[in-house]
């Protein structure tokens, strides 16, 4: 279908998030401030789409193996519109196999730039849809990343296909603590050692942690996640794969913090804390952890981002 764009360029700002949050495999997933993948979307060009900056040395420029041209390609799919180039120009701000969302991020932000550009025809449930295609060919099906990447807050995933998405309450005082050493880990390796099959007792303590957690999200109740960020399945598979994270994990959680685990697939790690003083300290321990191991590390704290996906667009 031909159709003449409302807009000459969208731009959309798509924040990082963690996904799983230690016991909740790819069920629970939240979105943090700062740091955030940007596309901007610009009419032009031969008809598909085209990527003029991939915002990184290590990603491809062809649209067919970028998360945000493999979401964008999928939203004129979906809009029935081929006859429109469309230039992509990717700024990565999160770090590449980091564990903070951001092949989530890039294909979030390319599809709603995208759709943006378009006059919005795509409701969220088919932005989602469409940047699902670029996160299942990278990283695995599933909307822990993607989900708050674009609507926000913290986020319970019901069910993958059809979308259903329940987006719980954010606790005002909750800080979340950001550590990202200095090493890749590709999330398809960080799933590629996870057990086939889990002894009902691990798959029990499990469920009572996600319950658990749900419970402390929605009463507002921080201290209810004392205990309850554990991870009996994937943590204990992936922790080789993470030198430090271990020994930051303890150091955390004696610095006080509400719980400690991986960051979706790693490298990254997070900890919960209540307040700002603790998350400093929680900060620091941990750096001072991963330092101790010989690891390099960056970090931050953050807040749940409660905004997710932002859009500007350009007459």
């Amino acid at each position: 279908m031909t159709i003449v764009p409302p807009f000459s360029r969208a731009r959309a700002f798509a924040p990082g998030s963690i996904g799983n949050l230690g016991p909740g495999l790819d069920v629970l997933g939240c979105a943090v401030t700062g740091a955030g993948d940007v596309v901007t979307a610009s009419v032009g060009g031969p008809a598909g789409i085209r990527i003029d900056q991939s915002g990184h040395r290590e990603l491809s420029t062809d649209p067919d193996a970028h998360t945000s041209g493999i979401a964008a390609h999928e939203v004129l799919r979906r809009a029935g519109v081929s006859a429109i180039g469309v230039t992509l120009t990717i700024e990565k701000g999160l770090p590449l196999s980091g564990g903070q969302g951001g092949s989530a991020a890039s294909a979030i932000a390319g599809a709603a730039a995208v759709n943006a550009l378009l006059g919005a025809p795509l409701d969220a449930s088919d932005v989602l849809r469409s940047a699902l295609v670029a996160e299942e060919r990278v990283a695995g099906r599933h909307l822990d990343n993607l989900a708050p990447c674009l609507l926000g807050g913290i986020i319970l995933v019901r069910s993958v296909e059809p979308p259903n998405i329940v987006r719980l309450p954010t606790p005002r005082t909750m800080r979340v603590v950001i550590v990202h050493p200095d090493m890749q880990l590709r999330t398809a390796d960080a799933r590629a050692v996870l057990p086939p099959s889990v002894p009902r007792a691990i798959v029990v303590a499990q469920l009572a942690s996600v319950a658990a957690m749900v419970s402390a999200f929605s009463d507002g109740d921080l201290a209810r996640l004392r205990g309850a960020v554990e991870d009996h399945i994937a943590e204990p598979a992936r922790a080789s794969l993470l030198p430090g994270f271990l020994d930051a994990k303890a150091a955390a959680m004696e610095a006080g913090a509400l719980g400690c685990s991986i960051a979706g697939g790693g490298p990254s790690s997070f900890a919960f804390t209540d307040g700002d003083a603790v998350a400093e300290r929680v900060m620091a321990a941990m750096v001072a952890a991963y330092r101790a191991s010989g690891m390099n590390c960056a970090a931050r704290i953050a807040q749940i981002d409660d905004a997710g996906t932002r859009i500007e667009t350009f007459v």
